[in-house]
């Protein structure tokens, strides 16, 4: 579990920068049942909470299960009047959970972090009868050039840059292996419109990114700002993306 501390000291510019999920995303799930507002929900690796706000705001009981200290931190002071979450500090394979507690698991944008077996046995014992494991990223269109600059720049100067969303492809060979080849895909549009203060704060709140008193870094922030500058647009910069989920049961 060495992510835990990746996110130290870039809880805020991860709450600044990170994108919330496709509005259509959020309505397909609970339009076709895999959700309902009666759902109890443990949302895991919940970050600041950008997903876990849009089930809270559906009704749901989210248990939001977050082991970085900075991250949990904001995520508690976001959402310290939601009588229906509750938080906690634990881990993929090893949430505190009661056994077969939960309807739904939910990863939104942490999946990659895990170890696929152990992550999978704890979804098991937590998991009631039937329940399903959402797991969801936003995925940046790579064909788009803002995303293969902003790929370039990564590759260039971040070490453990190992590609978009951890490396992880769409119809993953880890996302079959987890669901053992039972899973089905939902995928829709979520183009992302950023600021330059938020832009540079999506690229800061990166795991890999280099950070304030790292050697390069203001070369590296240089360059960010050049890439903004080029594709900006009436003060608005588009990063072509689709909000993508893939569900199955265990």
């Amino acid at each position: 579990m060495k992510y835990i501390d990746k996110f130290t000291g870039k809880a805020q510019h991860y709450n600044q920068g990170r994108p919330s999920y496709a509005p259509e995303l959020i309505d397909d799930l609970y339009k076709n049942g895999y959700l309902t507002p009666h759902s109890i929900v443990a949302d895991i690796g919940a970050g600041t909470g950008k997903f876990t706000e849009q089930i809270l705001q559906m009704g749901n009981t989210v248990f939001a299960v977050e082991p970085n200290n900075d991250m949990r931190a904001v995520l508690t002071e976001r959402f310290q009047y939601f009588d229906t979450l509750i938080i906690l500090n634990g881990t993929d394979e090893a949430t505190s959970l009661a056994d077969h507690s939960v309807d739904a698991i939910t990863v939104a944008q942490a999946f990659h972090w895990f170890d696929i077996e152990k992550f999978k046995q704890e979804c098991t014992r937590i998991l009631k009868p039937n329940g399903l494991v959402i797991l969801i990223w936003n995925m940046r269109d790579e064909a788009s050039p803002v995303n293969q600059e902003t790929y370039r720049i990564f590759q260039k100067y971040c070490s453990n840059f190992t590609g978009f969303s951890g490396g992880i492809k769409r119809n993953d060979e880890q996302i079959s292996a987890f669901f053992d080849g039972d899973f089905f895909v939902k995928s829709f549009s979520n183009h992302l419109y950023y600021s330059k203060d938020d832009f540079i704060a999506r690229s800061l709140s990166a795991s890999y990114s280099l950070k304030q008193g790292d050697e390069l870094f203001e070369d590296y922030l240089q360059e960010l700002t050049n890439l903004y500058n080029q594709f900006v647009v009436n003060g608005v910069l588009e990063v072509p993306n689709n909000s993508v989920a893939y569900i199955g049961k265990l």
